[in-house]
């Protein structure tokens, strides 16, 4: 196959009969699902299950997050055509990975969401496939988290970010983007002594026994020393990865809720992303990505990107388990 498929190719979410492969319609029409995987709801022989979160109840500064799903997958149609460079296979092709979808939730009853992201989350695992999430405010992955715990016990977290997210809140009700992650350890959800934060550059009072590289860090000693000192703090533990797109710096990502100067740039993420690989991840997802605030596509492309990543980061260790 070659792009001279694109003469006959179109709307391949919809009229692919095969969930593997990579895919060759022309990239400015069609239907945009992630990758142009199949959209389907029928998870039998999947191993990988993409699913939207078009959810932002109240960050910091700017809403819009909302849009971020439509739009990662808008941007990933650039990607389609190729396996993801540098790690030497093509996910695409070995595996079986399809798009889910969103997650379907009545807008006016909040209350209700959290509950409705985890039964969502649930029911994939359940079916077999691991997810890669594609969001919305950073608080979807409290209610994800909770599926992944109910599945693997106290996992490992990853995450990629701007701020810690482990501000003091012990209303485990509220629906904060904030203070997720210190519920999230308050529950037993995440086992903090196998997990990190990687980008952090805002105050933290408390990290709660996570361990940070902060973005200095990561500038300073490079990104070979930060891979081996996330290697050590994660083991062969099942790790849940979470990507804010503000752990980049705003010149290469814009179009986020809560833009923080000095971050990551996208050559060190991608590095990182790389030379991860082997790490035992069992899930993750991209957050944050707010479109509205950068109308040239550049956060959305930068989202897109880090999935496509978590997607061969994710078949890479089932490769070799």
């Amino acid at each position: 196959m070659a792009l001279e498929d694109a003469k006959t190719q179109v709307d391949l979410a919809f009229t692919r009969a095969e969930t593997r492969g990579l895919a060759f319609e022309n990239a400015f029409g069609g239907a945009t699902s992630f990758l142009r995987r199949r959209y389907t709801k029928d998870l039998t022989g999947a191993h990988l299950a993409i699913t939207g979160v078009p959810f932002d109840q109240a960050v910091t500064h700017r809403p819009g997050t909302r849009f971020g799903p439509r739009a990662i997958r808008e941007a990933s149609t650039l990607q389609a055509f190729d396996p993801p460079y540098g790690w030497g296979f093509d996910p695409l092709t070995e595996f079986s990975i399809v798009d889910y979808g969103d997650l379907p939730f009545d807008y006016a009853k909040v209350a209700d969401f959290p509950d409705a992201l985890t039964a969502h989350i649930r029911g994939i695992l359940a079916a077999g496939p691991g997810t890669i999430t594609l969001g919305g405010d950073h608080y979807i992955t409290f209610p994800i988290l909770k599926a992944y715990a109910e599945k693997f016990g106290p996992i490992s977290l990853l995450q990629f970010d701007a701020h810690s997210d482990t501000w003091v809140d012990d209303d485990m009700t509220r629906i904060d983007h904030g203070t997720m992650f210190y519920k999230a350890v308050k529950l037993g959800l995440v086992d903090p002594a196998r997990s990190v934060q990687v980008g952090i550059r805002t105050d933290n009072p408390d990290p709660l026994g996570v361990h940070i590289i902060d973005a200095r860090e990561v500038h300073e000693k490079g990104v070979a020393a930060a891979v081996e000192k996330i290697r050590g703090i994660l083991g062969d533990h099942p790790t849940y990865l979470t990507f804010d797109i503000d752990a980049l710096d705003p010149a290469f990502a814009p179009g986020t809720g809560t833009p923080v100067w000095g971050g990551l740039a996208s050559w060190q993420v991608s590095a990182m992303l790389r030379d991860l690989a082997g790490i035992n991840l069992v899930g993750g997802d991209v957050v944050e990505v707010s479109p509205p605030y950068d109308t040239t596509g550049a956060t959305a492309i930068a989202g897109a990107h880090v999935a496509h990543e978590l997607l061969a980061l994710y078949c890479w260790g089932k490769r070799g388990r």
